[in-house]
């Protein structure tokens, strides 16, 4: 049974422990809070630019003026956007990322990563780090994004993967983060940024019947200005996602940390109670020992 000293610094030390985790969560559950409300009221707006976005894809042709990000082409050369967090203490937040990054590389892009056309370009320390040490291709880092993050500072990492694109340097841009559900779960998503999948119908076997649209001022101004704009929409709503789950992995992260410091507490004071308690009847065993000795 450990000494009462070593028993009292480890409480000290638990306690300590459980004071920072306690902070911790409420710090995330602040920002959580305002991350939340931006993706909420941001998705319907998103979606509906997506709704509209791949219906006028799929109006088009391949020889219409602006529609180079409809464009379907073989994927030879393949750029991956993964999203992570700065800082860690959120759990499984940043390996699941990591995880299902290297899972898509070795099933979807395992040709492009062997004849060197595979590249990244990582947002968030945490991938950097990762993809950095075991010598990928790292095209651009963002890692400091998080620190201020809102469309204008997007807009330049958005329109540098669209240029990417329409020069042709890749022919599939895809984006791996965690999507927000609540506080308490994310779910991890893969989408293809670019080219713009056509719209599926009911089944998802093929294309749906294409919309019927009526172009004002004309095709051209309206294609040239919308899908960009939209495909701006959908980079940002995607690192709002991420933003808000880091939070919300966090909060609940430090919520259990912060619970299981309070039961090791109460196993560590029953502990000591114990020692305590032995400590005590030794003592009186030796006095009571003493006792019988000087009356023999």
């Amino acid at each position: 049974m450990p000494n009462l000293k070593e028993v009292r610094t480890r409480i000290a030390s638990v306690k300590s422990t459980q004071q920072i985790t306690s902070a911790m969560k409420m710090v995330a559950a602040s920002r959580l809070r305002k991350a939340q409300n931006a993706i909420i009221q941001m998705r319907p707006y998103a979606a509906k630019l997506m709704e509209i976005l791949q219906n006028l894809s799929a109006s088009l042709n391949a020889r219409d003026d602006g529609s180079v990000f409809s464009q379907q082409r073989e994927p030879g050369k393949v750029l991956i956007v993964p999203v992570s967090s700065n800082r860690g203490l959120c759990g499984a937040f940043n390996a699941n990322v990591i995880k299902i990054t290297e899972e898509i590389i070795r099933k979807k892009y395992n040709q492009q990563y062997s004849n060197g056309d595979l590249s990244f370009l990582t947002i968030g320390r945490k991938v950097s780090e990762y993809f950095g040490k075991r010598e990928y291709n790292i095209l651009e880092s963002h890692d400091d994004i998080f620190d201020n993050l809102n469309f204008e500072n997007v807009n330049k990492i958005s329109e540098s993967v669209m240029e990417l694109f329409a020069g042709k340097k890749f022919d599939r841009v895809e984006i791996i983060y965690n999507q927000f559900k609540n506080a308490a779960t994310q779910r991890l998503v893969s989408e293809q940024f670019l080219p713009v999948e056509p719209v599926k119908d009911a089944d998802g076997t093929g294309e749906a019947e294409k919309a019927d649209f009526i172009f004002e001022p004309s095709k051209e101004e309206i294609v040239g200005d919308l899908i960009p704009k939209s495909l701006k929409v959908q980079f940002y709503k995607a690192l709002l996602d991420s933003y808000a789950a880091e939070h919300g992995a966090r909060m609940t992260a430090m919520h259990l940390a912060t619970d299981n410091a309070q039961e090791l507490l109460k196993d560590l004071n029953l502990t000591y109670n114990k020692a305590r308690q032995a400590a005590i009847t030794k003592e009186i065993l030796e006095i009571v020992s003493g006792a019988e000795a000087l009356k023999g």
